[in-house]
């Protein structure tokens, strides 16, 4: 009988040890793995969700300035709107813009839209350093609702229905337009670029961004002020779908081809320019990276869009390249 009862109540022995030990590693290093797997593929996917969507915030904010452009208000021709000027021109009166772009950059409204191809051209300084190899996009049109009462220091556009326009600084409108037939609407100029720098930057780690050039006004007057839109933006591309069938012919207001920024046939100036030209809709490209090197990870992507052919970085940081073609609501008229 006690025997028996020392037996029921006996130990497990040694090998029943291991044994049990041997299968609790096996589970732990197959939980430990499954763990790891899921903690590096939700960061992978938080790394690109995050790209995606500021992908999508950085479309989202160029759209609405795109499909704006060449609005003028009570006009829809801009060669009726005086005192806008090419950069060969000298600066009208009250019209100097500071930290202007170039020479009446600002008030270059026969450029509706416009850019450079693979580089940046202007004359006002970059943040940081300009981002070799990106398209800048510039566009300019009026404020969408009329101006009650202008401010000083700011351009504005009085727009009319019977006669030529003007662009004028606040805060007194020119003489002879009458309510109405005329309404006054803030001059708005744009230029995005790219630069290889951002507020995010850190000691052996630039992080590259979209700006943008503004037109402002205010106290100090019309000037150009740099902003940063998104951090992470590494690449900007542009292409520009026009219709170069004649007015009045049957395909007219249909794209015939893509052209790249200061293509000739749309340079008013260049051999080869048409003059009934219309940009009829913009396609962009934006080339995003992550903020922040991925353990473990090498992008050994080509990456190749619009018209750059980019060989692999070879680096630890994570890509995406997303595009959209945005319709121009007003078509750019032939000049």
């Amino acid at each position: 009988m006690t025997a028996t009862l020392k037996r029921r109540i006996a130990g497990i022995t040694l090998i029943e040890l291991m044994v049990a030990m041997a299968i609790g590693s096996f589970l732990m290093i197959g939980a430990i793995t499954v763990f790891m797997q899921s903690r590096t593929t939700f960061r992978i996917n938080e790394s690109v969700g995050r790209m995606q969507e500021n992908a999508r915030y950085v479309l989202d904010a160029l759209e609405p300035d795109l499909r704006m452009s060449h609005y003028w208000g009570l006009t829809s021709r801009t060669i009726k709107i005086r005192g806008r000027a090419t950069p060969l021109m000298p600066v009208p009166a009250g019209l100097a813009v500071g930290n202007d772009c170039g020479v009446n950059w600002s008030i270059n409204l026969d450029i509706e839209v416009g850019g450079t191809n693979n580089g940046y051209a202007w004359a006002c300084p970059a943040f940081g350093a300009a981002q070799a190899g990106a398209d800048t996009l510039e566009m300019r049109r009026v404020s969408e609702d009329p101006i009650p009462v202008p401010a000083a220091g700011t351009l504005y556009v009085q727009s009319a229905r019977f006669r030529d326009g003007q662009i004028f600084p606040g805060p007194v409108v020119p003489p002879g337009f009458l309510p109405g037939t005329s309404a006054t609407h803030q001059l708005r100029v744009m230029g995005y670029y790219v630069s290889a720098n951002s507020t995010l930057d850190t000691p052996g780690n630039p992080v590259p961004s979209l700006r943008v050039k503004t037109l402002v006004g205010g106290g100090f007057g019309p000037r150009i002020l740099d902003q940063e839109v998104l951090p992470g933006v590494e690449d900007l591309q542009v292409q520009f779908g026009v219709d170069t069938d004649l007015a009045g012919t049957p395909n007219r207001g249909s794209i015939d081809r893509y052209v790249n920024p200061g293509d000739p046939i749309i340079t008013p100036g260049a051999a080869g320019f048409l003059p009934d030209a219309q940009i009829l809709a913009i396609r962009l490209w934006v080339r995003l990276r992550a903020e922040r090197r991925e353990n473990g990870y090498t992008d050994t992507a080509n990456y190749v869009y619009a018209d750059r052919n980019v060989p692999p970085f070879n680096d630890a940081f994570r890509r995406i390249v997303v595009s959209k073609t945005i319709y121009l609501r007003n078509a750019t008229a032939a000049t």
